[in-house]
């Protein structure tokens, strides 16, 4: 086997490997290139929440979810700590030259955040893998499971916590087939919905008899880059005797701007019924009014700057919001969904080699129902983290 050396080379011009993935190692076997990387992360999480503390399974407990932070409780609450290494990561990966003179490429990427527990924290603190992505590249085209192409990966701050601007970007991963051509990417994507029904359950179906259609223009350029996506979906509820669709629209605008070794990073989206797509789904995509779905607009984004104190030490700062356009009229229906989600983030992050990172940030979070009641989080973070 041969020496390990940096791969220097991404698996795709469109940028489907994630931002937080590092330089593989790689072996030549045969007419195949093998590669592997990932790193190993402990995040130490200390949060004060305003009204009550989420379950101690609850997903925000591990990172920042908008929708998971308490509203209009009376309960008085303590402030909790959390320790975990579940978004430690690892990718292996094959480059292989074709009799045709093409290359065909595959990755295979898991972590072990957002996934069933295997044990508990009493004693093993097991957590089953899980698969972020799983695809094939061959001749402009990607087959599998990847960043939706309505999403710019590229435009993500590095933050400490697993996604940074939660409620203010797209984040989705999902099957797809994807093709790209110059600065043109275009994809059909697997469909699903989440509709509020009475009571405001978020009821989430998987009937839509087309995928979901996306389109992509990237500009890169030497002072950045610059990406408008668009997304066209179909919404449906087929249940109980009911047969309901919507079209759901949306555009994204997202880039970085380079300034000297210095950054500024953004993103704006709106759309009518974008739902899981942004904000981690703190927005369902429509409401179930009688046997018809309105759609639920929503507008949402982020603005992060990223200062190079020197070689060793740099920061982000980070304004990330939400805000859906909730009929007022079905909130008989919709019970008392969220109106608006916003938060501020910095971190001060050291790197005594290229490798390894010690960080820690301030996040102060805060969320709005539609009735006016509201609740804040605020969350000390510390993490460790060596890429291989």
């Amino acid at each position: 086997m041969a020496t390990k050396t940096i791969l220097l080379k991404s698996l795709t011009a469109a940028a489907v490997l994630s931002v937080l993935s590092t330089g593989a190692h790689a072996a030549k076997l045969g007419d195949t290139n093998v590669s592997y990387g990932g790193y190993v992360k402990l995040d130490a999480m200390w949060s004060d929440y305003s009204d009550g503390v989420p379950s101690g399974g609850s997903i925000g407990r591990d990172f920042y979810v908008p929708g998971t932070t308490p509203v209009g409780s009376d309960t008085d609450s303590d402030a909790v700590f959390d320790m975990h290494a579940r978004q430690s990561r690892f990718f292996f990966g094959t480059a292989t030259k074709l009799d045709d003179g093409k290359e065909i490429k595959t990755k295979i990427e898991i972590d072990f955040i957002a996934s069933a527990p295997g044990g508990n924290e009493r004693v093993s603190n097991s957590y089953a893998p899980r698969v972020r992505q799983a695809f094939i590249t061959y001749d402009g085209w990607l087959f599998g499971q990847a960043w939706s192409n309505f999403q710019n990966v590229g435009a993500l701050p590095e933050t400490l916590d697993f996604v940074g601007p939660a409620e203010g970007t797209v984040f989705v991963r999902q099957a797809q087939a994807r093709y790209t051509s110059g600065n043109f990417s275009f994809s059909i994507e697997n469909p699903e919905s989440t509709v509020t029904t009475a009571g405001g359950a978020r009821v989430a179906t998987d009937d839509a008899s087309l995928p979901d259609f996306t389109a992509r223009y990237t500009m890169n350029a030497d002072w950045g880059q610059f990406v408008v996506t668009g997304l066209a979906r179909q919404l449906t509820y087929k249940q109980n005797g009911i047969d309901a669709d919507e079209t759901s629209l949306g555009v994204s605008a997202s880039g970085k701007v380079n300034m000297g070794k210095n950054n500024l990073k953004f993103m704006l989206t709106q759309g009518q019924g974008l739902g899981r797509y942004v904000g981690l789904n703190t927005a369902h995509g429509a409401v179930l009014n009688g046997d018809e779905l309105d759609a639920i607009d929503s507008t949402s984004g982020f603005i992060a700057y990223q200062q190079h104190w020197n070689s060793q030490w740099r920061s982000t700062f980070l304004y990330s919001f939400l805000s859906a356009d909730n009929n007022e009229n079905l909130l008989a229906v919709t019970g008392d969904p969220t109106k608006t989600s916003q938060s501020f983030s910095a971190n001060i992050l050291y790197s005594p080699v290229k490798k390894l990172t010690f960080g820690a940030e301030y996040k102060h979070a805060e969320r709005e129902l539609e009735s006016g009641n509201d609740g804040d989080m605020d969350r000390l973070q510390f993490s460790v983290k060596y890429a291989f």
